[in-house]
């Protein structure tokens, strides 16, 4: 399996969209947890970092 290679303020694509209907998200805090808002709403979610590799389809945007 290929290691995705992520950092703070990258835009990502999940596997699932948000029930806003947006499937971009933003990466705003890393750690042990990964927190991500969504692009279209602006909800944030909390999600263990292992749960976020299974997760993450790929990397739209990256941080400059």
């Amino acid at each position: 399996m290929v290691e995705k290679h992520f950092e703070i303020n990258d835009v990502v694509q999940m596997k699932k969209q948000h029930p806003c209907g947006e499937n971009r998200w933003k990466i705003i805090r890393m750690g042990m947890d990964i927190r991500i808002k969504c692009e279209g709403c602006g909800h944030s979610v909390l999600i263990p970092r292992k749960q976020f590799e299974k997760k993450i389809k790929k990397i739209l945007d990256k941080a400059e």
